[in-house]
């Protein structure tokens, strides 16, 4: 997936609309940014187009407002944040298409930075329409997609944008591409990967993928209950959604037939509710209590998993082990990221979940890569290919 990126075109001059994933969480008080990490994983590609010359036209959504205008959603506290980041002002509009936007967007002199309003304002936006692709386009000479958290999406900021403009990938984008790409494509070995999270029928065709490529399978968090019970175990009170135990019974199969080692919980931490306050106890796999429901990943199982991590020489992390937002369960989700930063292989997380829990561990700065997608991480592991970046120009393309 050999992308063309800003390194391969000329700026200098030129008026760039930057496609970013500024979907960052509010303060309800305040309505202020409560978390820039999205906004602080752009800087790298909005510094590197002022520095060769181009204005930056940057466009995201914000939340859901299904295609309608709704005040607390305006992207105005992200553009507050940006200023104060870049230490210089950044413009903004009502809208992100029309009159205003296009005289500000033509106004804006080399090296200054325009914020236009939420796309999503728009219906026309996530339904891909020509016509509004064809207006954002109208605003630049070259488009540059940097939000691989919205890779997977087919919208018209995403993919209509790029049948109208010479479009390639920032170094968000790029990175990304490069790190889970090159993941896949030629893994080193020994492979290691982690999954984790609600359900297994959200990552049937992840555990396919991977399956085909790993040398470890680790399953934790509620994932493990469907697996637990393929395997003849008993899992109390634990939800188990209908037809994960026959997805996992397969994949259980498929990995045998693979040679694909599967490590799963040898014993949990059980509570009597779902609470942070719930009264909790270890114990082996199979003396779950019935009425109790298992939250976490227990001891033994935490130091397995650490063993097979520290010895990889790639390890892909997508889900925590437990409800780690609860401080009593969040034993094995830290006991894995703590892992990561002690492999001395490649390692990389896969946004969402996984990636705030390794934030808010304090880690992330010690692991290879931290993905910003969701979604598009999960997809990505599928092997399918994104809207997002297919649309990109690929490197043998000199079209821009």
């Amino acid at each position: 997936m050999d992308k063309q990126t800003v390194r391969d075109i000329d700026l200098k001059g030129k008026r760039a609309l930057v496609r970013v994933d500024f979907n960052v969480p509010l303060d309800k008080a305040t309505g202020e940014v409560a978390d820039d990490n999205r906004i602080r994983a752009a800087m790298p590609t909005i510094s590197y187009l002022r520095q060769q010359g181009a204005s930056v036209v940057l466009c995201s959504h914000l939340g859901r407002p299904d295609g309608k205008v709704v005040e607390s959603l305006r992207l105005t506290p992200v553009a507050k944040r940006l200023s104060a980041l870049l230490g210089t002002p950044v413009i903004t509009t009502a809208d992100c298409v029309g009159p205003e936007a296009e005289a500000a967007a033509q106004a804006l002199p080399a090296g200054a930075v325009l914020l236009l309003e939420n796309l999503r304002f728009h219906p026309e936006e996530e339904s891909n329409d020509p016509a509004f692709a064809q207006q954002l386009a109208e605003l630049a000479d070259v488009y540059v997609n940097d939000a691989f958290g919205t890779g997977h999406r087919a919208h018209a900021s995403t993919a209509g944008v790029a049948a109208y403009l010479p479009a390639v990938a920032g170094l968000l984008m790029e990175r990304e591409i490069a790190f889970l790409g090159g993941a896949l494509a030629t893994p080193e070995h020994p492979f290691v990967a982690i999954l984790g999270g609600a359900k297994v029928s959200d990552k049937v065709k992840v555990v396919e993928n991977l399956l085909s490529k790993v040398d470890t399978l680790l399953i934790g968090g509620g994932m493990a209950n469907a697996f637990l019970v393929a395997s003849g175990k008993s899992v109390g009170a634990s939800r188990v959604v209908d037809g994960d135990p026959q997805h996992a019974a397969a994949a259980l199969k498929l990995a045998q037939e693979r040679g694909v080692l599967v490590l799963l919980p040898t014993d949990v931490v059980v509570a009597d509710s779902f609470s942070a306050e719930a009264a909790h106890t270890t114990v082996p796999i199979g003396e779950v209590p019935s009425t109790w429901m298992l939250l976490d990943i227990g001891p033994e199982t935490r130091a397995h998993f650490t063993e097979a991590i520290t010895g990889a020489a790639l390890v892909i992390w997508n889900g925590p082990m437990g409800v780690f937002e609860f401080s009593a369960f969040a034993q094995g989700t830290l006991a894995v990221a703590q892992a990561l930063t002690q492999c001395k292989g490649t390692t990389i997380v896969g946004g969402g979940e996984t990636a705030q829990a390794v934030q808010e561990l304090g880690v992330a700065d010690k692991i290879t890569h931290v993905s910003t997608g969701g979604g598009a991480t999960l997809e990505f592991l599928e092997g399918r290919t994104l809207p997002g970046v297919a649309a990109l120009l690929d490197k043998r393309n000199t079209t821009a």
